[in-house]
């Protein structure tokens, strides 16, 4: 594990991961650029926080897909390029423990990183002076449901990312995901549950509709589900890898 840690600085995961925060920051932030915004920081029927919360649905989708596959590569590039999948079974390690490790290495990174961004922007609220009641079950909601969609839109790329030894293939799949969570809001919901992208949207608690900002109903219990079903994969997946030679 600390061998992974070490791996990671040099591979700059973090940086990576800054960018992500700093991306979707931005992109909530444009909320308040809206106008009225900064005058409803008082006033409940304005509803400054869920007019962020909205800022920050539309940032995350646009941006993690690809970043995630980016953090997925990097670490996983590096054992393709020095033969590290061979080295690492000469010390005992098997590709699919080695994969397990860079998931929970990496993976605490997506989870701070996800909750950061959740926190600046609820930070910035209150530094322009939002005072109305803070809708702490949504917020926490969807911060909760996020960590688990980019956890298994992680392990989707990192397994990606190891099976494959180019890396162009994975960071396409990233790209496209980035269509597939922005246009999964306008989909059927029953649609968006086929594709890890499009629980994005089922994690929405909040959109606009007709020009009106409205109040949704996520569905956490398919988030969970994914959760569930995404970990129980990975854990195949990599127990199949643990017979793969290098």
């Amino acid at each position: 594990m600390a061998n992974e840690f070490a791996k990671m600085r040099r591979l700059r995961v973090v940086p990576v991961a800054v960018v992500m925060v700093i991306g979707v920051l931005a992109l909530s932030c444009v909320e308040l650029t809206n106008p009225g915004f900064l005058e409803s920081v008082g006033d409940a029927s304005g509803q400054p926080w869920q007019r962020l919360l909205a800022g920050m649905t539309f940032g995350v989708p646009m941006l993690s897909p690809i970043l995630l596959a980016v953090l997925a590569s990097r670490p996983v590039d590096i054992e393709h390029q020095g033969n590290g999948w061979l080295f690492s079974q000469t010390s005992g390690m098997t590709p699919g423990y080695l994969c397990r490790i860079k998931f929970v290495a990496v993976g605490a990174v997506v989870v701070v990183a996800t909750l950061v961004q959740s926190g600046l922007v609820f930070a910035v609220g209150k530094l322009v002076g939002i005072t109305v009641a803070f809708p702490a079950g949504q917020w926490l909601g969807y911060t909760a449901a996020i960590v688990v969609v980019n956890l298994v839109l992680f392990a989707l790329h990192l397994v990606l990312s190891a099976r494959v030894d180019n890396q162009l293939l994975a960071l396409g799949i990233g790209v496209l995901g980035v269509f597939f969570a922005v246009s999964s809001t306008g989909m059927p919901r029953w649609l968006a549950h086929f594709f890890p992208w499009g629980y994005y949207a089922l994690a929405t608690p909040v959109d606009y509709r007709d020009g009106a900002l409205v109040s949704l109903s996520p569905s956490y219990l398919s988030v969970l589900a994914l959760g569930v079903v995404g970990g129980a994969l990975f854990l195949l997946i990599t127990r199949l890898f643990d017979r793969r030679e290098g």
